[in-house]
């Protein structure tokens, strides 16, 4: 298999950023045209989304489903208390079919290592975007 590409790396990676995180958050933070804004997104895109999320093995699968990948983020996020970006792949692991319960046992589990605090926060985070999802309001 031939080496991708710089642009065609960055095509594989968006495609799957929007996948998770929905097209038009994404096209959304692509459309803020400003001297941080458009590198930040090229930077991200390539090199956050592309050898993590679009990585793919010889035969062109991905090299971990993106249900587990969200797993990952859900856990990592409430550990580095970081609420604005646990919204974003709350959606996100609920795109890629994440259920509910396992979000909790998810919180549940990160708990012991991450402490009270964390797992509090990231259930206020989690409610408020199933609530939404499920059309119960903000």
């Amino acid at each position: 298999m031939a080496e991708p590409t710089r642009q065609g790396m960055f095509d594989a990676a968006l495609a799957v950023r929007k996948e998770v995180l929905g097209a038009e958050y994404v096209d959304r933070a692509f459309a803020i045209d400003d001297e941080f804004t458009v590198d930040v997104q090229e930077f991200l895109t390539l090199h956050a989304w592309g050898p993590s999320w679009a990585r793919r093995d010889a035969q062109g699968e991905f090299t971990l489903p993106k249900k587990t990948r969200s797993f990952l983020n859900l856990v990592m996020l409430m550990a580095l208390n970081r609420p604005h970006e646990l919204e974003l792949h709350v959606r996100g692991a609920i795109r890629n079919g994440v259920t509910k319960v396992e979000m909790k046992e998810l919180f549940l589990h990160a708990a012991v290592y991450c402490g009270a605090p964390a797992l509090i926060d990231a259930v206020r985070v989690a409610r408020k975007v199933w609530g939404e999802h499920e059309g119960k309001g903000p």
